[in-house]
Order: structure tokens, then C-alpha cells, then sequence
């Protein structure tokens, strides 16, 4: 199964930061957001990814291209641990590449993919999303897809005040975690919200999205929503959601930003105890 990471997005949210660095290039402590989710695929047994960039986006793909010139530096300097650490990056996966056009909306950027995964099922993954969680969220869903075959959306219960930034679904529950799509709705006020699961930026599709795509009318911002394609195959097809088992923060949001990269410093055990007591001595 391939994978497809649309990364098209202008960041206006974390503006100034992102005037002139792609928003998937801010790290959590040492480490690109787009890393952790190339990662995330690579750990769910994928290693055929493609990443959908925009203008301004080049510093992506220089990420995890090999770089000469630093391997030689370290190599010299003999930090070896760092030099494996650098040529781990660009042999994680084979990655390629295709820009959008124009910021049509997601809908419109997986379109773009379609000659890539041909007539096979594919994982989407948006780097605004960050999971930790034992087992990688897209194996999770990887594997239900394998049960049931029909497209699997991941899901995440979202706070009212946050609805109208989600799609949201109406389910039926099938079993523990797993619901079938009765209805999608894009990023609707609260007060229409069938439910408060919200739709995160974890996928399995399956290659007749495209056609759904190709029918969908822009909607909200003037775009082509995925969400709204994904109600359209689900006139001709069953849509599944699961609520993945793991944490999740929306890096577009700048609080969850700070959230996600505290929880990452408490994992990593060269912070862990130093970023414990600073939290716990901080008299705000």
C-alpha cells in the first residue's frame, strides 16, 4: 500500500514563522512535523510514499534528500551518531514528489495522485496531525481496512468549541471503536453537528475516491473538501470510521503545538526528568 502526504498548505496560522519556511518543517524540539508522520507510514510497513508540495515548499524535499557535504562535515568531525542519524532520513522511504497547482483544497490535492497509486487502495496522512500511540494509527487502520475493505477514516472526539474546524460525522457503531458513516459534514456550527467525532487527517481510501472527487463542487473556503468526496462514495459505497487508540494534536492549532512538543520532551529520556521539574517548580 502506498501512501500520499499532502503538504500544499500556506500555514497562515502560524504566520510569521512560516512566511518563509513550509509549516511541515517546524520541528518538535529537533525533529520536522513532517518527519514524524513520513515515519508514522515507514512503522505501518509503507515505504512508497508521495508528498503533494506547493511553491515554497523545496526545503521538504532537501529534508530527506542526502546531503554530501553535511555527511562529510560529521564524518570529519567524527559525530557519528548524528551522521547515522542524518543518513537514516533519506533512506527511510522511497519519496517522490508532485506540486499542486493552486490551493484548491484537500480534495483537490489528493487528486493529484491518482497516476501514483493507480487502482489500489492508498493511505492519506496530513502533517497537521501528530499521533502518539504504540501502535502507529495508520497500522491501525491498515488492518481494519483488511477486515472490512471499504474506506476507514480515523476519528477523534473533538471539544463543541472546536467543531466547526472538523468534518463530522453521523454513525451507526458497529463495534468497539468502529463505526459505520451514515452522514459527513464539513466543519458545520455546533449546533448541526450530529455528533462530536470529528474527522482527523488519517485515511484508507480506496481508488474510486477519484471519481468522487471529480463530482464534488467546491464548498467550504471555495474548495475541493475531501470530506465532502468521501459523502459522495458514500452513496455508492460503506464508509467506516475508528477511533484510533492514541493521543493526537493538531499542530495547526499553536496551543496543541506546545502541548505536542512538551508530551515529546517528556518521552524522550535526555529531557524528561530537567522538563518534569519545570513544570512542576513553574509559579504562573
Amino acid at each position: 500500500m502506498k501512501a500520499v502526504i499532502p503538504a500544499a498548505g500556506l500555514g497562515t496560522r502560524f504566520l510569521p514563522a512560516t512566511k518563509a519556511q513550509p509549516k511541515e518543517m517546524l520541528p518538535l524540539i529537533d525533529k520536522p512535523v513532517i518527519q514524524f508522520v513520513v515515519e508514522e507510514a515507514v512503522n505501518s510497513g509503507i515505504d512508497d510514499i508521495l508528498i503533494i508540495t506547493g511553491r515554497g515548499k523545496r526545503a521538504i524535499e532537501d529534508h530527506f534528500d542526502k546531503s554530501f557535504e553535511l555527511e562529510m562535515v560529521l564524518e570529519e568531525k567524527k559525530k557519528f551518531d548524528l551522521l547515522d542519524e542524518i543518513r537514516e532520513i533519506s533512506d527511510l522511504a522511497d519519496i517522490h514528489y508532485i506540486r499542486q497547482r493552486e490551493a484548491r483544497g484537500l480534495g483537490d490535492a489528493i487528486y493529484y495522485a491518482r497516476k501514483h497509486v493507480g487502482n489500489e487502495p492508498f493511505v492519506v496522512l496530513l502533517g497537521d496531525d501528530i499521533i502518539f500511540s504504540k501502535k502507529p494509527c495508520t497500522k491501525q487502520l491498515i488492518q481494519l481496512f483488511k477486515k472490512y475493505e471499504d474506506p476507514i477514516i480515523a476519528v477523534d472526539r473533538v471539544n463543541k468549541e472546536m467543531i466547526h474546524q472538523y468534518g463530522i460525522i453521523k454513525y451507526e457503531r458497529v463495534e468497539n471503536s468502529v463505526y459505520l458513516v451514515k452522514d459527513l459534514i464539513e466543519k458545520p456550527r455546533p449546533e448541526e453537528a450530529p455528533s462530536n467525532l470529528g474527522i482527523i487527517g488519517r485515511y484508507v481510501l480506496t481508488p474510486d475516491i477519484f471519481d468522487a472527487i471529480r463530482k464534488t463542487k467546491p464548498g467550504k473556503g471555495d474548495e475541493i473538501q475531501l470530506t465532502d468526496a468521501i459523502k459522495i462514495l458514500s452513496n455508492s459505497r460503506d464508509i467506516y470510521a475508528y477511533e484510533f487508540d492514541g493521543i493526537r494534536y493538531d499542530l495547526g492549532n499553536k496551543l496543541d503545538y506546545i502541548r505536542a512538543t512538551i508530551s515529546y520532551a517528556l518521552m524522550r529520556e535526555e529531557f524528561r526528568d530537567e522538563i518534569g521539574n519545570f513544570i512542576s517548580e513553574l509559579k504562573i
